[in-house]
């Protein structure tokens, strides 16, 4: 299987959709695209879909940590939907010191929780 990468911006949420066996390369190209989507904005609420991505290998996760690492100035606040326990060990060692929360296939409970707090602050 090829890896795709689909982003785009609904309702104010930046929507992932990684499918297939992601790479160094695909992982940075995602974060250069939600960063052009964030524009100047101080924070960004992303959802990841990797309900059809394959579990890569672990330097994966680890570059997606590099980059988020080395972020400056954003804040990030990213729901990550995964279909079993292994993808979601890999979304935590990704995005392990960021705000993030793991969801096992509830795409409807990960936009509330994505939500919430933009409306509790209003």
């Amino acid at each position: 299987m090829s890896n795709e990468l689909w982003i785009e911006l609904q309702d104010n949420i930046i929507v992932t959709r990684i499918k297939g066996m992601p790479t160094d390369a695909l992982i940075r190209e995602c974060h250069e695209k939600i960063l052009l989507l964030l524009g100047d904005a101080p924070e960004g609420r992303i959802l990841y879909d990797v309900l059809e991505m394959e579990a890569p290998p672990v330097d994966v996760p680890l570059s997606q940590w590099e980059l988020d690492h080395n972020l400056e100035k954003v804040r990030l606040r990213r729901a990550i939907l995964v279909p079993n326990s292994k993808l979601a060990y890999m979304a935590r060692l990704a995005f392990g010191e960021s705000e993030h929360r793991v969801f096992y296939n509830d795409k409807q409970a990960a936009l509330t929780w994505l939500i919430a707090e933009r409306n509790e602050a209003s």
